[in-house]
C-alpha cells in the first residue's frame, strides 16, 4: 500500500502505527484507546496545510499489526488494541483434549522428551547436496520438489539412546507431508511414540510455538529439545537448547548431551536440574 503527500512516500510498519514517509511530509496513524482510531497529519513543509480525514482506511490500519517488527523511539501515542485470544495468557489454558494418547505400559514412568526435527536432528534443502542421506519428495502446490535432508553426526545413537530412557515425542513446526517421511526414514527403531506437526502448534506473535501444557504430561516431567528458544517461549524451564546445525560433520553435540539425559532421566522432577543447567 502507497500515500503519497508532497513527494515519493515510503511505507513502513511498527507494531500497531502505521508509517508513510514522503519527501516534504510525514504521515503518522496515531491510534488511541478511544473506539475510534484517528488519523492526524503533520507536514514538515510549512506550505502544506491541508489536512484529510481518511476515516475510512481506519479499520484496517487498526487491525494491522506486525509482531515482528520494533517501533522506533517516539513522543507519539499509540492504541492499545486488545491482542488476539491466545495472547491474553502465556501460556494459553490447555485443551479439554490433549495432543497425546495415554501412556503405553512400555513408557509408564519414564520422563517425556520433545525432540525437535529440523536444524536439531537433521538439516533439509530443496537446492541438491551431493552427501545428502535422503531425498524426500513433497509435492506442493500441484508440483513435486525433491526434498535433500543431511542427518546430525551421531544422531542414530543420540536416538536409540533417548528411546531407551524416555517417552520420546517428535514436535516440529513443519508441515506433516514433509516431516512425516523424513521420520519414517530418520527413526528405523520405533523411538517416537507421537509425532507432532505445525497443526499442534500455537501460532503465537508471529511464531509456532509448541504449547507443552497440552500434551497431557506432568510439565516436571517433560523437557524439549529444539534450537529455537522462540518454539518453547511459553515453557522455557522446560528447555534444554542445542545449536542450530546445518551441515557441520564435525558436530558432537548429540553425542555430547547424552550424560545430561542419562541423569534426567531418573528424576522424579527435571526442573531442579534444568535450572541448574540454564545458572551455567
Amino acid at each position: 500500500m502507497e500515500a503519497r503527500e508532497g513527494g515519493i512516500a515510503q511505507e513502513r510498519c511498527f507494531g500497531n502505527r502505521f508509517c508513510v514517509e514522503g519527501r516534504s511530509a510525514r504521515l503518522h496513524l496515531v491510534m488511541p484507546q478511544s473506539p475510534a482510531c484517528q488519523l492526524t497529519v503533520s507536514q514538515s513543509n510549512s506550505s502544506l496545510k491541508k489536512h484529510r480525514n481518511r476515516s475510512i482506511f481506519s479499520p484496517f490500519f487498526c487491525c494491522f499489526r506486525d509482531y515482528n517488527a520494533e517501533p522506533p523511539a517516539t513522543n507519539n501515542k499509540t492504541c492499545s488494541l486488545p491482542p488476539p485470544a491466545e495472547e491474553n495468557s502465556s501460556p494459553p489454558k490447555p485443551p479439554a483434549k490433549y495432543l497425546l494418547p495415554e501412556v503405553s505400559i512400555n513408557d509408564y514412568g519414564k520422563n517425556c522428551v520433545v525432540i525437535d526435527l529440523d536444524e536439531t536432528l537433521v538439516h533439509s534443502s530443496f537446492k541438491p547436496i551431493s552427501n545428502a542421506d535422503f531425498i524426500v519428495p513433497v509435492e506442493i502446490d500441484g508440483t513435486v520438489h525433491q526434498v535433500y535432508v543431511l542427518k546430525r553426526p551421531h544422531v542414530d545413537e543420540f536416538l536409540q539412546k533417548m528411546g531407551e530412557l524416555f517417552e520420546c515425542v517428535l514436535f516440529t513446526a513443519s508441515l506433516a507431508k514433509y516431516a512425516d517421511p523424513v521420520a519414517d526414514l530418520l527413526d528405523q527403531w520405533g523411538v517416537f511414540r507421537a509425532r507432532l506437526f505445525r497443526e499442534s502448534c500455537v501460532f503465537h506473535r508471529g511464531n509456532y510455538v509448541k504449547d507443552l501444557s497440552r500434551l497431557g504430561r506432568e510439565l516436571s516431567k517433560v523437557i524439549i529439545v529444539d534450537n529455537s528458544p522462540a518454539s518453547y517461549i511459553f515453557h522455557p524451564e522446560n528447555a534444554v537448547p542445542v545449536q542450530s546445525w546445518f551441515d557441520d560433520l564435525t558436530d558432537t553435540e548429540l553425542l555430547d548431551l547424552l550424560p545430561l539425559f542419562e541423569g534426567l532421566s531418573k528424576e522424579t522432577d527435571v526442573y531442579s536440574v534444568l535450572q541448574s543447567l540454564g545458572a551455567r
